[in-house]
């Protein structure tokens, strides 16, 4: 019976690069500019500015997935 072995691949330059570089960075980075970024849309609300806020707001969920691909990136690594 043979098996199937799926083909090997890497990672191309770019996506190489930038993994290096942002696995200088620590994990918790992220967790702090995703809350320093929910601060920042609380005060905006409590402002009266409500579409800034609503915007700012948003990058929280964007900065926490970046800081799980770092610590994936970091644990298991690129290639």
């Amino acid at each position: 019976m043979r098996t199937y072995t799926p083909p090997e691949h890497e990672e191309g330059i770019v996506a190489r690069t930038i993994e290096q570089q942002t696995a200088k960075l620590p994990s918790d980075l992220f967790l702090w500019v995703a809350v320093g970024s929910m601060a920042c849309s609380a005060t905006l609300k409590m402002m009266g500015r409500s579409h800034d806020a609503l915007f700012v707001g948003q990058w929280a969920p964007t900065f926490l997935i970046l800081g799980l691909y770092n610590k994936i990136v970091k644990v298991l690594g690129s290639d």
